[in-house]
Parts: structure tokens; sequence; C-alpha cells
């Protein structure tokens, strides 16, 4: 059987999902083209490519929201970490010379398709509801196989969302569902594990880091609410970095395709990904690792 383990000794996000992928032998250019069918393709560009994080190799996904984008600018979301151009803390010797705005330390030789740099202002943006998000992929005509990840996805993250605000899914109103980054990042992964023929998904123990995190509605523990929402019945490891390792994104793709948790199954290994997230850490990779191969 194939299977794809998620090994998240870093913690897992929505990019660093796609950037795995794409590292592990994904096409992210036929991906690209099938993200086209959502009819939001004028609100963002995407651009991939190598960044050396802690001396690996891997590859950086990213989601470049444009001015025709109704949403407000990645950095304020909950999930900050996957899209955020954040000061890195670090002391790597990485260096990034990247779009010209990027402020982390790591080197980075985009293949992407990127055609606009602006940011979105800071403005009332129109979120999207879970509705309309499901709406919107029921219209987008992708197989059946990426669909129901897509919905399934969605429909975890809305649920912890209304669960912790006291509302019904169907009246889940939130821009971090709504991001287009979310959007990208959820579609993106479910298209690339079915290009990869991917039949069966299990994952290590989600770290989710410790500290504080700063979202819509105040300073809140790591991990998040939402996050910590959806990984209910997922083993959490443990792990003392201060950051915002694990994102709703990222934890609600491990939550729902991973059919059990643990460690590397026993495989015939055929490939590897990583998996840059925005983050550099000083004494370790923030990558996740994928690996993909036949197991009995």
């Amino acid at each position: 059987m194939r299977t794809l383990y998620f090994d998240c000794f870093s913690g897992i996000s929505g990019d660093m999902v796609i950037g795995a992928l794409i590292d592990a032998g994904a096409d992210p250019v036929q991906m690209e083209e099938e993200l086209k069918k959502l009819n939001i393709d004028e609100e963002y560009n995407l651009s991939w490519g190598k960044v050396v994080k802690n001396g690996i190799t891997s590859t950086k996904f990213h989601v470049i929201l444009t001015s025709k984008s109704e949403q407000t600018p990645e950095h304020s979301h909950s999930h900050a970490q996957e899209h955020s151009h954040g000061h890195s803390h670090g002391h790597s010797h990485e260096h990034e010379h990247s779009h010209g705005h990027s402020h982390s330390h790591e080197h980075e030789h985009s293949h992407g398709h990127e055609h606009n740099h602006s940011h979105v202002p800071h403005s009332h943006h129109s979120s999207r509801t879970y509705k309309q998000i499901v709406e919107a992929i029921n219209e987008a005509n992708f197989n059946e196989s990426v669909a129901n990840m897509s919905l399934a996805i969605f429909k975890k993250i809305g649920e912890a969302e209304g669960h912790i605000h006291g509302l019904p899914l169907d009246k889940v109103h939130f821009h971090e569902v709504g991001a287009v980054d979310s959007i990208i990042d959820i579609i993106g992964a479910a298209i690339l594990i079915d290009q990869l023929g991917i039949e069966s998904v299990q994952s290590s123990a989600i770290p989710t880091g410790s500290g504080h995190v700063h979202i819509d509605h105040g300073i809140y523990p790591v991990p998040a609410p939402a996050t910590l929402e959806i990984l209910k019945g997922v083993p959490i490891a443990s792990n003392d970095i201060r950051s915002e390792l694990a994102t709703p994104t990222g934890a609600a793709i491990a939550a729902v395709l991973a059919e059990t948790f643990g460690s590397l199954p026993a495989m015939n290994v055929e490939s590897i990904g990583y998996g840059a997230g925005t983050k550099t850490f000083e004494n370790h990779p923030n990558v996740l690792r994928v690996i993909i191969g036949e197991t009995q």
C-alpha cells in the first residue's frame, strides 16, 4: 500500500505540508492549474523554491496575496507561522534574498510564478464563511478524492472554531478559515496527495510548541484554542520550544488524514521530502519531513 508518513519533529503547518510534498516529487504546476477551478486565482500568486534550514535543503511554499484579495495581510491570521514574514530569532548563517521583503535568515532560490508582490492594505475585509467554502469546493469539479479530503479538513477546522465561539457549523464566519492562504494550503495538499497516489496516511505525534501566540482575539497560550480543539484524540508530543509549531491548518490536515499516529511504519521508502516553515530555530531545522513508500 502506498503510504505517506508525516514526520512532524518540528510541528506541522499548511505551507510545510505542501512544501514537503513538492520536495518529495509532487507537481506544483499541476496543482496550480487545478486550484484555478476555484476562480479565486486573481487573489493570490504562488511561489516555491529551495531553502536551507539548519543544514537541511527543503522546499518553501508561499502564498502571496494580491491587491485583489479581500483578506487582511497574512500575518494577521492566527496561523501566521504559515505565511508570515516574521523576524527569525535563530543564529543560523542562512540568508534569504527572495522577494526583497523577507526577514527570515535562509537562502531561497524561488521557482514560482509570482507576478505581484503587493500586500493588501489594512482594510475591512470580506471574510468567507464555512458554507461559502463548501459551495466553492463543490462547484469546482475537483475529483472525488480531492473534494472529500478538502471538505473533511475544512469541517474539522469549522467545527473546532464553532465549538470555541459557541456557533453551529453553518454560522461559522471568520477569516482564519476563509483566508485565501488556508484555502490554498488545504485544497493544494489534497491535490498533491491525490496526485502522488497515496492510499494511506500515517503521522508521528504532533508537537505543538509552547509559549504564547497573538491571534485575533488577543494573546493566547500555545497551542492556540482552535489547534488544541482540532487535536483532540491525537497524540501530542512534548516540546520545550517556545513557539507555535502546529497551526490550525496543519493540525487539521494531520488529524483528518492520518489513520494512525506513531513511529515510522515498516516500509520500502521511495521518496522523502522536506517542507520548510517560516521560522528558524537555533538547534534544529524547522521543517516537516514526509516519507512515501510501500507498506504491507
